[in-house]
């Protein structure tokens, strides 16, 4: 068929030219021999009744093959003919409801793993050029095949059709098609065009998770050498993902043991196009490289500022407790922040959005936050509290983004992602539902279970937009007479003083917990070079206050129990009131 890799709970398949065409050869492949071994060593370690369809639940490697023999014949004919046609075919026919249930355990045991099919083309292949057609004859025609297969057998077996057909995704969930492509890399780092190309991906959402790890702990802390020097890249173990931070390009480099973490960017940034990857990228970020090279650093999140080449190098270990998609996120989100600084750009932590609301008001409002502040929370509730004023809302930042200065002194912001990275917990009831045609879940049974979503278009990330708000998202702060939800801040000084201190209430989403405090609430390249951010904020925070921007804070009090959602819907109403004029 192909080969393929298992992985904890993922299967990765790799096709370089054509996948099985019939049933026979699925049931002849590794890949189903593997399948069909690996869940049948599961049943024998809990000596389930299951295995009695063998006579014996000792199973070893000639009654898996039998058992194999016995469904190429299932799949082409009734029980009765089969039990004649195939050696050893009547032992495991004797309780053919027994089989059935057997057949039902070992299809269930292959969907759940998170299934990658990889279409790593050779260089005479041109399937990326029809990236619809690959999809068909790969992932679509797989699916139909072991769900036919599956469907033919079970009938055979019983002697009856269902009554009610459920069309799963029996074949894989993500399907990439990846190319070689020779990005122009400086000579130190030309081992990474080993390393396949994503061009295409194809989902079948909901995409539901369960990444080795829910939270993210430590700092990313710069380096005085490439963390990747000496590092060997194989071709089977890794893909790339090019990704359009904000004006950046920054390739991902992910291996196989963090394949569904890197698939999921898809939803987060947006794909660099072939034109995009004729210049020499602004960073590269290894996700999975082996321990011993980042050994002589004492950390395991690393990034290294290579000024003789103009490029960023960011590195993570390969190692589960680095398994949750913000260590790629927050990675990635440093190298951008770092380089927007050496330009002379302002980073924020934090989310913008443009509001257009009946009676020709158009606002553009920053909110500046750490983790589990209530930035996206509170775009949530604006969205319902305001349904009948609000005319457009429109994402430009989600998370984090950069400030820059137009010709004429105007403050405009930009984004980075065209997706969110949310808390299921902290959205409003029912708002995860409503996106779960193109949603990735993660964790769903755990705390910080999160959702990945796309939320708005690259055009809106990059256009660059005049600044009206500058609000601290406080979720800490109880409402009082001094304590309003808005307050309007009344110079730089003041407002930076808040804003520097980075006060927060851990949500759980790092293992932080308690009052947390981060320089300007972002420890994502601000924190690491102080010295570069303080005379950058003192000239953006002057020039607030110079262009009459509203600088203030917001009280979510989303770290406080019992206002997780009651917080920000109010937060969002006296928003609205402060945007429509109010006091």
């Amino acid at each position: 068929m192909a080969s393929y890799q298992m992985i904890e709970n993922k299967i990765i398949l790799q096709i370089q030219e054509n996948i099985c065409a019939t049933e026979i050869e699925v049931l002849d492949s590794d890949l189903f021999k593997g399948v069909a071994t690996a869940g049948l060593k599961k049943l024998v370690k809990r000596n389930s009744i299951l295995l009695d369809v063998f006579g014996k639940r000792d199973v070893g490697p000639a009654e898996i093959d039998i058992f194999i023999e016995t469904l190429k014949y299932l799949v082409k004919m009734p029980a009765a003919q089969a039990r004649c046609a195939s050696a050893g075919a009547e032992v495991l026919l004797r309780n053919p409801l027994l089989l059935n249930d057997l057949i039902e355990y070992l299809y269930n045991f292959w969907r759940s793993f998170d299934r990658f099919i990889i279409t790593d083309q050779k260089p005479n292949l041109d399937h990326d050029k029809k990236p619809y057609r690959t999809f068909n004859v790969t992932i679509g025609y797989l699916t139909n095949l072991i769900r036919g297969m599956y469907r033919d057998i079970q009938e055979n077996v019983t002697g009856q059709h269902p009554h009610i057909y459920r069309q799963v995704a029996a074949g894989g969930e993500v399907s990439t098609i990846a190319v070689k492509f020779g990005v122009p890399l400086p000579a130190e780092y030309a081992e990474l065009n080993k390393v396949p190309m994503i061009r295409q991906i194809l989902l079948y959402p909901p995409l539901i998770l369960q990444p080795p790890m829910n939270k993210r702990t430590g700092r990313i802390e710069p380096v005085w050498e490439s963390p990747i020097k000496g590092v060997s890249f194989n071709a089977q173990d890794w893909l790339c993902y090019p990704a359009k931070v904000g004006e950046l390009v920054i390739l991902i480099y992910f291996h196989n043991a963090f394949t569904e973490l890197g698939h999921s960017l898809c939803n987060l940034f947006e794909m660099a196009s072939d034109e995009d990857l004729k210049r020499r990228p602004d960073a590269v970020y290894a996700y999975g490289v082996p321990d011993a090279a980042l050994t002589r650093f004492n950390h395991g999140q690393v990034f290294f500022d290579d000024q003789k080449n103009d490029i960023l190098v960011g590195a993570i270990p390969l190692k589960p407790e680095f398994g949750y998609f913000g260590y790629v996120k927050k990675m990635v989100l440093t190298l951008h922040n770092v380089i927007m600084m050496k330009r002379g750009r302002l980073p924020f932590h934090g989310a913008m959005v443009r509001i257009i609301l009946k009676g020709d008001i158009d606002r553009n409002i920053l909110f500046i936050g750490d983790t589990g502040a209530g930035k996206s929370e509170t775009l949530e509730a604006l969205r319902a509290v305001g349904e009948n004023v609000i005319q457009d809302l429109i994402i430009i930042a989600d998370d984090m983004g950069s400030i820059n200065l137009g010709y004429n002194g105007d403050v405009l912001g930009y984004g980075t992602e065209i997706g969110a990275f949310l808390r299921l917990d902290d959205l409003q009831p029912g708002y995860a539902l409503g996106q779960m045609d193109r949603a990735i879940i993660m964790s769903a049974n755990q705390v910080n279970a999160r959702i990945i979503i796309p939320v708005t278009t690259f055009d809106n990330v990059i256009k660059g937009h005049k600044i009206d708000f500058v609000l601290y998202a406080n979720n800490y702060d109880r409402i009082d007479d001094d304590h309003p939800i808005i307050e309007r801040f009344k110079s730089p000084d003041q407002a930076m003083s808040v804003f520097r201190e980075g006060t927060a209430m851990s949500k759980g989403t790092t293992t932080s917990t308690g009052l947390v405090h981060s320089y300007y609430a972002n420890v994502f390249g601000p924190a690491q070079f102080k010295e570069l951010h303080e005379p950058l904020a003192k000239r953006y925070f002057e020039a607030f206050f110079n262009k009459d921007i509203f600088v203030g804070q917001m009280r979510s009090r989303l770290g406080l129990a019992g206002w997780e959602h009651k917080g920000p819907e109010e937060t969002a109403r006296e928003l609205l009131r402060v945007i429509q004029g109010g006091a």
